[in-house]
């Protein structure tokens, strides 16, 4: 550790490198998505470029043929994939120290190693609350990364990626609305007695062969309306998100997750493939420390901790949300 005569910077440095694995997971472990994510390995890094291409997987090979002997195989091309392409965003959050608190505690190594841990963990709570309420967000803010609001839309359309899915229907997401239900018939009143007649429909619609949603995100009023429906034979389950604080149910293997405080708009549930959705960011800008910054007009210090990246989606059709 650095002694109490070095600057505010070098101290700053010295405790983000002790701290930078438990700021990376405080982000993480605050949020369920990112977790799942996590554990599937839906992080990557991208090392530049004036955006963030997504390579698509949105159609079936044309070319599949059913032949006998010498008979011809259909070699014409087939189209089936293409790129979405998202804006690189940026979050910052600032570890700051005025000339007067730091020649307060000069002196004393425990004071100012004690002052620099304080501003650090609340740096780290700051950052993970407020990009976990970015995660759930519908992307609109300034420089805002793309949340499950535009991902995964309640209209199921939306510009996203550069792709227009009002142009390209594939690019559409899927909506089961209690107004109008997928499964026909009338407005459907989310209570404990129909929640699931809501939620199985919508499951359904998203299998496709071995995918299948792996995580549903629920608000507090959906979520309750599931574990009210499960009276006597409640399934809490996955282990790693409980041990994590996440209130945690089952739906048919898939977890259903209570994130409390996430800003997960209510009368929303979200049924999420994640292995069509992936947090690129820039391993220069992966919540990463930067030299100490004086300011022009002001006895302070500044050392910012940096975020630049994007969520993205590659498969839209495969994200469904279950609202009102």
């Amino acid at each position: 550790m650095a002694s109490p005569n070095a600057s505010f910077g070098e101290i700053a440095s010295t405790t983000y490198k002790a701290y930078k694995p438990k700021f990376s997971d405080n982000v993480t472990n605050n949020n369920a998505l990112l977790r799942q994510m996590n554990k599937k390995d839906r992080k990557r890094f991208e090392p530049g470029g004036e955006s963030i291409v997504c390579p698509l997987d949105y159609a079936e090979n044309s070319t599949y043929t059913r032949y006998s002997g010498y008979g011809n195989l259909n070699v014409q091309a087939s189209e089936t994939l293409s790129a979405a392409e998202y804006s690189w965003k940026q979050a910052s959050v600032v570890i700051t120290c005025s000339g007067l608190e730091w020649r307060k505690n000069q002196g004393s190594k425990t004071r100012i190693i004690n002052l620099v841990k304080a501003r650090m963990k609340n740096a780290m709570n700051s950052m993970a609350n407020n990009f976990t309420s970015d995660m759930y967000s519908d992307g609109t803010a300034s420089n805002q990364i793309n949340g499950l609001q535009a991902l995964i839309a309640d209209a199921g359309t939306g510009t996203v990626g550069g792709i227009n899915s009002s142009t390209y229907s594939f690019w559409q997401n899927t909506v089961q609305s209690a107004a109008s239900p997928l499964q026909g018939g009338g407005a459907i009143t989310p209570s404990a007695t129909t929640i699931e007649s809501l939620m199985l429909p919508l499951y359904l619609e998203l299998v496709r062969g071995q995918d299948k949603p792996d995580l549903i995100m629920s608000s507090n009023d959906y979520f309750t309306f599931f574990e009210q429906s499960q009276t006597g034979i409640k399934r809490y389950t996955d282990v790693d998100k409980a041990d994590a604080g996440f209130v945690t149910m089952d739906y048919k293997g898939t977890p259903v997750v209570f994130d409390g405080g996430s800003g997960i708009s209510s009368a929303h549930m979200y049924f999420i493939n994640t292995d069509y959705l992936e947090l690129v960011v820039h391993p220069d800008a992966d919540m990463t420390e930067f030299d100490e910054l004086r300011t022009g007009n002001q006895d302070a210090w500044a050392v910012p901790i940096l975020f630049m990246g994007n969520l993205t989606c590659s498969n839209r059709a495969l994200q469904g949300v279950l609202k009102a």
